[in-house]
């Protein structure tokens, strides 16, 4: 805890601003780059041109930059919640799939494509079965009126372990929808609608909002329960409260994306071993940085076999298994 006490203001905000240039960066380079590259200058001139008909433009801004915005939602909004987690239940495993919301959330989505909605119906039906894994989950994983973090893992184990069945057995029964189910499954942001962009990057910002005002209340929860409580901690109201924002936050993240794997669980540890395990800078840090991650990921996902393009999911698997394989080994100087 002895990082916590060297956090001053004028540090946080220069870290903030720092996070914020790299995020802006990373998302004008990946404007720059995909099957149509785009030189400075043009992006420039359509930038400052005021006509949104030309070409350029119309890439630019009705095209990659909604999905760029859409990344960084979703990168920044799982990093985020999987530092909240791991944090509220003191558990370097727990992050936003662990706990069953995106098999619910995917359940959703699967199952409007059995029954043939339109793709509002495929958010809603997602956003609704995350919100349900979300309620069952929360009524499992208490104990004496307080959220248990062993008990609630084990319970999101166990109803994420069913639901992935449920998935599996309604995809046995898909023809034509089964390359959408499978991209879902994957995760990926060529399937969101550009409509919805607004209310997904509202409630996300908010609740980030929210959650990193609070953050120092896991300061105090990281030294035990018990001592949270004798401080004056209200426990209970704050792990009920952050459990229920966090899987809001995720399930309107997977009703746009589907599952997108290790970013929840790489990027707070990477900001962990860079920055300290101060939550009131590592809750920020990741979700800037996951949403920087993610930007980064889905632009190589758009070129690498451009004309077409790979889940964005795929890439944070294959980029994301290594490193936290390497991070463990110098954590934990594990030789093989």
């Amino acid at each position: 805890m002895g990082t916590t006490s060297r956090l001053t203001p004028i540090g946080f905000f220069i870290r903030l601003i720092v996070f914020l240039l790299v995020a802006i960066i990373v998302s004008i380079v990946s404007l720059l780059v995909g099957p149509v590259s785009i030189s400075p200058a043009e992006f420039f001139a359509a930038l400052f041109s005021g006509d949104s008909s030309n070409t350029v433009s119309q890439i630019l801004f009705e095209i990659r930059l909604p999905r760029i915005l859409y990344g960084f939602a979703v990168g920044g909004g799982l990093s985020l919640a999987g530092a909240v987690f791991q944090a509220m239940l003191m558990n370097p495993l727990a992050e936003p799939y662990i706990l069953g919301i995106s098999s619910g959330g995917t359940f959703g989505a699967v199952l409007s494509f059995l029954i043939g909605a339109s793709f509002l119906g495929t958010q809603a039906l997602a956003f609704l079965g995350a919100v349900s894994v979300m309620v069952i989950v929360f009524l499992l994983g208490k104990r004496f009126g307080e959220l248990e973090p062993n008990v609630l893992l084990l319970s999101g184990v166990m109803v994420g372990a069913f639901f992935s069945a449920a998935i599996l057995l309604m995809m046995s029964l898909l023809n034509d929808s089964l390359r959408t189910a499978l991209f879902w499954l994957i995760g990926n942001l060529s399937l969101a609608d550009k409509s919805n962009l607004l209310p997904v990057l509202s409630i996300t910002f908010i609740i980030a909002f929210i959650l990193i005002m609070i953050s120092d209340k896991f300061n105090v929860i990281s030294l035990g329960s018990e001592f949270a409580k004798q401080v004056g901690l209200n426990t209970t109201k704050i792990k009920n409260l952050t459990y229920i924002l966090t899987s809001i936050m995720i399930g309107t993240l997977v009703s746009v994306s589907g599952i997108i794997g290790f970013v929840g669980l790489l990027i707070p540890h990477v900001c962990r071993m860079i920055l300290g395990t101060d939550n009131r800078i590592i809750f920020p840090a990741s979700f800037f940085i996951g949403g920087s991650y993610l930007i980064i990921a889905d632009t190589i996902a758009r070129i690498i076999i451009s004309p077409a393009e790979l889940p964005v999911g795929a890439i944070t698997a294959l980029i994301g298994a290594p490193i936290f394989i390497y991070l463990l080994r110098r954590r934990f100087k594990i030789i093989f």
